[in-house]
């Protein structure tokens, strides 16, 4: 429901918050590690589900940049929520103040090249009267330009005198200049090698830091955090949780309901898979997904090509009924700190039936995999053998 603006101010967006989805919200926030977490987690999930629909009003093709399944890792770590409008990215910034005099963004969202965004919501939840404000925007321009960075707590602010309020604003530049971006230069994170990544998840995992993002270099943590599985990873060991993305563990017990979310869930050998390299294994059982890339839906299939264990068929496929893979698609693997191997790509140069890449895996390795072009939603999660 929208409230009559008039009642409050003529410009600002005012927006009743569901009681249903409230109680909703805070039941899904409890799981999570410390109570800062949790608020912080309660807040993006109010703020995201309030002004979702009302953004899809204006621009239909509004939607979360990653799936809801990854927001928790996100909101364990860090405050905001990414959302995708066209070629624009938009992050909203929700906060519980009574007053709202400047928006602080995390330096997450600033300066993480993957994560950087053209427009910043200042977004105000009232939890006693129900309702969510968006009080203005900024972009990422004027965050590096002009905001203040304040390195205690790693934010970006801006007063409430350089926002634009009027979101209308937003909608007519976006029209003028859709393809417009509106971010400041970054320069690249550097590459975490894998043995420091694994020191720095068994520190920061520990539930006893209530701010891990605080403990270590921003540059280690933009890193960490930027990699999707690492970031998961780091979810659940704060969470006491056992890993989620270990395949074989899948064969034996089945996929747990946070992989199911994302979208994996077994399904049976098909004739095709046939290894070039030998005999199937005697388990008929593989692992796939659903991916939507460049408007199509796509398979990709992980099934094991012996009884060892260690070797591993992935393949991708079109889902249209005698649907092939356009030339130019690329199906890629890499190391857990995302280093190519030999034969880890697979590149249609004419449209096919499918890609498929087949590898040797030692036990307890990891494996990161992409397409070429990304699927809608991509988050990089490591697979565990």
């Amino acid at each position: 429901m929208i409230f009559n603006s008039a009642l409050f101010d003529p410009i600002h967006v005012w927006l009743e918050i569901d009681s249903a989805l409230q109680a909703q919200s805070w039941q899904q926030s409890q799981p999570f590690a410390t109570d800062n977490s949790r608020w912080v987690a309660y807040l993006n999930q109010l703020s995201l589900s309030t002004l979702l629909p009302w953004l899809q009003e204006d621009e239909p093709q509004t939607r979360p940049s990653l799936s809801a399944a990854a927001f928790p890792s996100i909101w364990e770590l860090t405050n905001g929520t990414a959302l995708t409008l066209g070629h624009h990215r938009l992050v909203l910034i929700p906060t519980d103040a009574v007053d709202i005099d400047e928006i602080r963004v995390p330096q997450e969202w600033v300066d993480i090249p993957d994560w950087a965004a053209d427009y910043y919501l200042a977004v105000q939840v009232n939890m006693d009267d129900a309702w969510v404000r968006v009080s203005g925007f900024v972009t990422h321009q004027q965050l590096k330009e002009q905001g203040r960075y304040d390195w205690r707590d790693r934010t970006y602010s801006l007063g409430a005198e350089a926002w634009v309020e009027d979101l209308n604003v937003l909608w007519v530049s976006r029209q003028l200049m859709p393809e417009a971006s509106l971010r400041a230069a970054l320069q690249p994170l550097p590459d975490l090698p894998l043995a420091q990544a694994e020191q720095l998840l068994q520190r920061l995992g520990n539930p006893a830091l209530p701010t891990p993002r605080l403990e270590i270099p921003f540059e280690q943590w933009g890193a960490l955090l930027s990699h999707g599985g690492w970031r998961q990873r780091l979810l659940e060991l704060r969470r006491g949780l056992p890993e989620q993305r270990s395949v074989l563990q899948w064969l034996q017990t089945g996929v747990s309901g946070l992989v199911e979310q994302l979208g994996w869930g077994p399904v049976e050998f098909q004739p095709g898979l046939a290894s070039a390299r030998g005999e199937m294994a005697e388990s008929t059982v593989a692992f796939s997904r659903v991916l939507a890339i460049a408007g199509q839906s796509y398979e990709l299939t992980i099934a094991p090509i012996d009884a060892t264990g260690q070797g591993w068929r992935f393949e991708l496929r079109n889902l249209a009924p005698g649907g092939l893979i356009p030339g130019g698609f690329k199906l890629r693997l890499l190391t857990e700190d995302l280093q190519p191997f030999e034969g880890n790509e697979d590149t249609a140069t004419t449209a096919v039936e499918e890609l498929y890449i087949e590898v040797a895996i030692e036990p307890g390795e990891g494996l990161v995999w992409e397409t070429e072009p990304l699927p809608d939603l991509y988050d990089r999660e490591i697979l565990r053998f």
